[in-house]
């Protein structure tokens, strides 16, 4: 049943009534039912909140105990749920030791650097805005080039790729694009003739000793394997006169996780009426997750590269109030983000915590 009263308008996102602004409430990540909502005021002009339930804003460079000389112990968790585990490293200098993840598969996004990844399917070189899928039980080692940021994405679920619907299989990109390993003999010796694995378990670590370099695969066929997908391979769909939700950008999906990426794109520049910027909405069935990449974020000031927005269910989101004007005279996005929406709420970690800016929720009301 569909209903309608008041002051409304009949295109969604276009024409909004003067006086008001829209805000998108929906279930299913925009894809089950929906209501517009049009209001005299943004719904996050909040004048105070109180409890736990509130936006925030990470600073991932500061994360105590990133960057350390162990790769397992230096990536550091600031979000997880019983599905997906958020956390960011920092690679400078070749692993001493392989690792396997037997918890879940892991997407590891490049925000900076560039180097080897070796796997047991083969080596892949890999540089920033690469997004490296690594199935569940995978060994790999990371031998950088230069000195590597990387966002993980740690899911208990199966990484895949989402259907593309109406838009056909070849929409956003095409799977020819995927770039996957060939196995090479590895040439790495080791001082005292025992190579290891690194094993993580139930988020406890297993150290497995070889008398042989055990990355010794010669050659393999299926279709299961480690997969890399630069961004400029990626080509956002976009309307002329009707702003997308955010997933139509959904790059990858696993269990209750929605991977998206956000790429500089035209804007509804068709029609004078159309949104140009994400409209109002309701987190109501996902929490969502937003990394920082590289460009210019013009959906909220005081954002820079590298940082992490969190905003979950039971608040409204939407753009700044000042990122609506700064948008009038722009014809095009630039900007590049991950977006991670989960099924689940999210917790900060105590890490997370600590880098979470106190005062990020009362710039909705400036």
């Amino acid at each position: 049943m569909y209903f309608r009263r008041g002051i409304t308008t009949r295109q969604a996102h276009v024409d909004i009534p003067d006086g008001t602004v829209e805000e998108e409430f929906a279930r299913e990540g925009f894809s089950g039912r929906a209501s517009h909502l049009y209001r005299k005021q943004a719904p996050l002009l909040w004048s105070d909140i109180e409890g736990d339930l509130r936006p925030h804003a990470l600073q991932l460079a500061e994360l105590p105990g990133l960057g350390t000389v162990d790769y397992v112990e230096g990536r550091i968790a600031f979000l997880r749920n019983a599905d997906t585990v958020l956390s960011m490293a920092r690679v400078t200098r070749p692993m001493a030791y392989d690792f396997r993840n037997a918890d879940g598969d892991e997407t590891l996004f490049v925000h900076a650097g560039s180097g080897v990844l070796e796997t047991t399917f083969g080596p892949l070189r890999y540089r920033g805005g690469d997004y490296l899928v690594l199935p569940r039980g995978t060994t790999y080692r990371l031998v950088p080039a230069v000195d590597t940021q990387l966002l993980v994405i740690e899911t208990r679920g199966e990484v895949s790729i989402p259907d593309r619907g109406l838009l056909g299989h070849h929409a956003l990109f095409d799977r020819d694009v995927l770039e996957v390993p060939h196995p090479e003999a590895r040439d790495r010796a080791v001082e005292d003739g025992r190579w290891q694995i690194k094993v993580k378990r139930q988020d406890r670590i297993t150290t497995l000793s070889y008398p042989h370099d055990p990355m010794n695969v010669v050659g393999w066929k299926g279709d299961l394997t480690v997969w890399r997908l630069n961004v400029e391979d990626i080509r956002p769909v976009s309307s002329d006169r009707y702003h997308l939700p955010p997933t139509a950008h959904a790059t990858f999906v696993a269990d209750n996780v929605v991977i998206a990426t956000f790429l500089p794109r035209p804007l509804e520049n068709g029609d004078p009426g159309a949104l140009k910027v994400p409209f109002y909405h309701a987190n109501t069935d996902y929490d969502e997750v937003l990394f920082y990449h590289d460009g210019d974020f013009f959906s909220r000031e005081g954002i820079d590269a590298g940082m992490v927005t969190f905003h979950p269910q039971g608040l409204p989101h939407g753009p700044h109030p000042k990122a609506i004007e700064a948008v009038r005279t722009k014809t095009r996005t630039d900007e590049k983000a991950v977006m991670i929406d989960t099924r689940y709420p999210l917790e900060l970690t105590p890490a997370g915590q600590v880098v979470s800016q106190p005062d990020y929720w009362r710039s909705w009301s400036r």
